[in-house]
């Protein structure tokens, strides 16, 4: 999970809703409901992420997948922030892609996983919009994500939390991350034979292209070290911010 520092708010039609905002559950729901311009919102959001899922970092418009607006703080627990910009995120999957999991729903994730869905306890979870939130994270080269290893007791209890919670080890994403790690681990080994620049590989996949990163940029981060730190201070210096 990367950091996301929020930009701009929303546009006027949110900024108009959150004036007066909702304090029932019901006026949330039919509210947002009744929206409009909800694509231009998602694209500020898409822009502010680099194009990366919220939660995943997966990057669903290279999977033939979408996004949905994801409001961080569940409408249902709290309705007056429904229209609030910096509780919303852009997050895979777009409703219309769940008929794809349907028949697997365990492999649903991010802001549609079941336990996103239900009650959230916000002590526990680690929010995107959180600066740190990217030092909870760990990635294994069998491509699941587990609680990072310096941490205390009490926050790795809120990693495996909020893992769990959004399923970031659906079988769906387990089998991406594998296999963008392998695809990593190849080029990685091959440069190294040829003495090519460690640097310019990493940078290629740290490094945003037309605003947008590549999938699974904390994963990438992290398997590159401090050659990645060391592009990173370089060349994009506000990527940096999610330093633990």
């Amino acid at each position: 999970m990367r950091a996301i520092s929020k930009q701009g708010g929303g546009g006027y039609h949110l900024n108009k809703a959150h004036a007066t905002p909702p304090t029932t559950v019901e006026q949330a729901t039919r509210g947002w409901r009744n929206l409009a311009h909800k694509e231009d919102i998602l694209q500020s959001l898409l822009a502010e992420q680099y194009h990366l899922c919220c939660y995943s970092e997966l990057r669903a418009d290279e999977l033939d997948l979408g996004y949905h607006i994801e409001h961080v703080e569940n409408k249902k627990q709290n309705p007056a922030r429904t229209f609030d910009y910096s509780n919303l995120a852009a997050s895979a999957l777009h409703s219309s892609d769940l008929q794809t999991f349907k028949v697997q729903q365990d492999e649903v994730f991010g802001g549609h996983a079941p336990g996103k869905q239900g009650d959230v306890d916000g002590s526990r979870f680690v929010s995107c919009h959180q600066a740190d939130c990217s030092r909870y994270f760990a990635y294994l080269s069998d491509g699941r994500v587990t609680p990072a290893v310096h941490l205390t007791p009490a926050e790795q209890a809120r990693a495996r939390y909020t893992i769990e919670l959004l399923n970031l080890n659906s079988g769906y994403l387990v089998t991406l991350r594998q296999q963008w790690w392998d695809e990593l681990d190849q080029l990685f080994e091959t440069h190294q034979k040829q003495d090519w620049s460690l640097a310019d590989l990493a940078s290629v996949d740290l490094l945003p292209v037309n605003q947008r990163l590549s999938r699974f940029f904390s994963l990438t981060r992290q398997f590159f070290g401090q050659i990645a730190e060391d592009v990173l201070q370089r060349h994009a210096p506000q990527q940096m911010s999610c330093l633990s």
